[in-house]
């Protein structure tokens, strides 16, 4: 019997690609090229299903190109690289990977928030250079983290526990959602408020972007907002390039009016604005909230569960459109 013929479009675990084999055709990517769109396209064609990360763009034009697919599985908990309604039209099923990273880039959002609050990346960088001759009372000066308030825009898993990790550091919470999350939750999130955004802005003292990207995200934080935030405060985004205003935010920093940011994540990535190289009160990262090991496992095994499910039975376990059932 012939197996079903699937496509990994990046890199991933050669185990991950073995257990994908046991099931399926497989056309691999070891070498980790980044296909164009034409390349896509023609390795998609005859494709059951293909195996994707947030690098790969299955856009409208690259999903009715490709009739053959069935499932769209992303090796990520975001999903802004596919169009969902044109999958969904076409009957194809797309999933996730949720939950399985929320802790690990929970951490990370901590590691950033830290280091851009205490100057870590600035202060290693002057250390590194032979500043350091002697001690004096106001080198480095950052922000205190205990005892400050944390705002968190978008409390959902991963604002969640990034609140709830605020507890060690004896902070008031308070957040701005799409709505206002159910009080058990609240109360597991260090007691966390929910606020306008506008009164999250004003208040807090550090800030971290957890929502998802979708279009009406795209510039949560521009000039408005960054103008309305304590000059005193932080900005970390681990969530999505887009969510801001990444030039906005260059020129606030750059004129003092905004402390420090933490970023993960770019518009445009990876080319992302050079200028954010000539700022020390940045804290830059590739993209790497939910890299541990540990955790990147679980994402392609997550994505592959859901690729074989949507290949077999027909219900994988993070579908995203259920109203799609593969018949294949």
């Amino acid at each position: 019997m012939t197996k079903p013929r699937i496509l990994v479009t990046r890199a991933v675990f050669p185990d991950v690609v073995e257990r994908l084999a046991q099931h399926f055709d497989v056309e691999a990517n070891p070498n980790d090229d980044i296909y164009s769109k034409d390349e896509l396209v023609g390795k998609l064609q005859g494709k059951d299903a293909v195996f994707t990360t947030p690098s790969s763009s299955m856009t409208a034009e690259v999903i009715a190109a490709c009739p053959s697919l069935k499932a769209i599985c992303n090796m990520a908990v975001g999903f802004n690289n596919i169009d969902i309604a044109a999958a969904t039209r076409a009957g194809i099923v797309v999933t996730n990977t949720p939950d399985v990273l929320n802790e690990t880039t929970a951490d990370f959002a901590w590691a950033l928030l830290l280091a851009t609050a205490r100057r870590v990346t600035e202060s290693e960088h002057w250390l590194r250079a032979g500043k350091w001759q002697k001690w004096r009372y106001d080198t480095l000066l950052g922000a205190d983290v205990h005892g400050a308030t944390l705002g968190i825009i978008g409390m959902g898993r991963i604002g969640q526990a990034i609140a709830r990790r605020s507890m060690g550091f004896d902070m008031q919470v308070i957040y701005h959602n799409r709505s206002k999350v159910a009080e058990h939750l609240e109360a597991r999130a260090n007691n966390a408020r929910y606020v306008s955004k506008e009164e999250l802005l004003r208040t807090a003292d550090h800030i971290v972007l957890a929502l998802p990207y979708s279009p009406e995200a795209h510039h949560t934080i521009g000039a408005a907002e960054l103008a309305a935030m304590k000059p005193t405060a932080t900005l970390i985004n681990i969530a999505r390039g887009g969510i801001v205003d990444d030039a906005a935010l260059i020129v606030a920093l750059r004129a003092n009016r905004l402390a420090a940011a933490g970023l993960d994540v770019f518009e445009n990535e990876p080319a992302f604005d050079p200028a954010f190289l000539t700022l020390s009160n940045v804290v830059l990262t590739p993209h790497i909230a939910s890299a541990s090991e540990p955790t990147r496992r679980a994402m392609a095994n997550c994505a592959a569960d859901n690729l074989i499910a949507a290949l077999t039975d027909g219900t994988p376990p993070n579908i995203l459109n259920p109203e799609v059932r593969n018949k294949g």
